[in-house]
């Protein structure tokens, strides 16, 4: 998921990331930001588990370059299909490549608005442990229930207009760390009717601008005695890990669905909210 703090200010990153922890924090986000599981949350965790200092917001966003580079090779057939379209000289090819264009502008609103008026709760309260806890729980039993008890779903080349609004006001909830910003973005899309598989495409053709304009944004946020060879490593290892996860999760929704990763969801929440208590 990729924390919608394009707009938040503060927590700028640990300028002692070294390269062995960028690669593994590279690695944690290629994975979990296309696997439903909430990449902002393990991004947090993950440092504290581990005894590391956490190292920043930008810094987190930074490897969503990484993820970037990931949706932007994955789907490059998609996009400059739709590039194509978009200057074709067929009427109809060239409407539905604008209409698609369109789409996406419009899905992308929401969480650009809700990143700028919550960005003071995204830094701070929005990532308190309990509420990261049950935020992994609940919408992971969302996540299941909708793909679970609902029909087989349709794959259509353009989901619609309403459809589209649904997965914008979902994807804004990702603003919360533990809401999974793939995972509430497929759910959305099942209760619009789209198939596992068509849901999940449509999730990262829509994080491609969100995430393009998160990374713009924090970029000037990250500390000037950063080594840029260790940021090269944190972003090459969550753009390979990133290719590796979209893969093998659009294969895995051909055959199976949510289950597992709302046992993991849970899992982790419930772990999550003992420590909490503990601590």
């Amino acid at each position: 998921m990729i924390p919608l703090v394009m707009a938040t200010s503060g927590a700028l990153a640990d300028s002692t990331v070294t390269p062995a922890r960028a690669a593994v924090l590279g690695a944690v986000q290629g994975l979990t930001e296309f696997l439903p599981v909430s990449s902002s949350a393990h991004l947090y965790l993950i440092p504290r588990v581990l005894g590391w200092k956490y190292s920043g917001v930008a810094f987190d966003v930074a490897l969503h370059g990484g993820t970037l580079l990931a949706l932007l090779l994955a789907f490059a057939r998609d996009w400059w299909q739709l590039l194509r379209d978009a200057f074709a000289s067929d009427p109809a090819r060239r409407g539905e490549a604008w209409r698609l264009w369109g789409w996406l502008a419009l899905a992308t609103v929401p969480g650009a608005v809700a990143g700028k008026l919550l960005e003071s709760a995204a830094e701070h309260a929005l990532r308190s442990l309990p509420l990261q806890a049950v935020m992994l729980i609940v919408f992971g039993f969302l996540l299941w229930a909708a793909d679970r008890f609902l029909p087989p779903g349709r794959d259509p080349a353009r989901p619609g207009w309403g459809a589209a609004l649904g997965l914008g006001f979902a994807q804004a909830l990702a603003l919360v760390p533990g809401v999974s910003r793939s995972g509430v973005t497929i759910t959305a899309g099942r209760v619009a009717g789209l198939s596992r598989v068509s849901a999940a495409r449509f999730s990262f053709l829509l994080a491609t601008p969100i995430t393009l304009g998160a990374v713009l944004l924090k970029a000037r946020d990250l500390p000037h005695d950063l080594p840029a060879t260790t940021l090269a490593i944190g972003v090459a290892t969550s753009a390979v890990v990133g290719m590796l996860a979209i893969r093998w999760l659009l294969r895995w929704l051909q055959r199976a669905g949510f289950g597992v990763f709302f046992l993991y969801r849970a899992v982790l929440g419930i772990a999550l909210l003992l420590f909490a208590r503990s601590s």
